[in-house]
């Protein structure tokens, strides 16, 4: 039974790894499109939900949008908290929040400062 537990444990960790890998390189990826400009790789990785906000606040299709929108250089990744399907990316200068679809990691939003006792206040998010 112990060795049950053990391997149970040992694969749900992995599970964790592994999920904070794919967010780690999807949010690596984002910040390098955003900082070169490749904005069709960024709406790329935006979720659908926040690609069509990007759309919908600027009149924009989302690649004109995203030029438009003052997101921050998040410089490198500092730390990736992993909840279920659901992460929060701390980078040097910004903060991130991405959602795993089949499609693989999303960005939720971006632009992310925290708020005394109050959620994040993003730059471009979702709904």
């Amino acid at each position: 039974m112990a060795a049950v537990v053990a391997v149970v444990m040992v694969s749900g960790c992995g599970a964790v790894s592994e999920r904070r890998d794919a967010a780690t390189a999807a949010t690596e990826r984002f910040e390098q499109a955003l900082a070169s400009g490749q904005y069709a790789e960024v709406c790329r990785a935006l979720a659908d939900v926040t690609r069509q906000e990007v759309e919908q606040s600027t009149g924009s299709p989302c690649e004109q949008g995203m030029s438009q929108e003052k997101v921050p250089d998040g410089g490198r990744v500092v730390h990736v908290d992993v909840y279920g399907r659901q992460v929060r990316a701390v980078l040097a200068e910004d903060t991130l929040f991405l959602s795993l679809f089949p499609a693989g990691w999303k960005v939720m939003a971006a632009g992310c400062t925290p708020q005394p006792e109050q959620p994040y206040q993003c730059e471009i998010k979702g709904g």
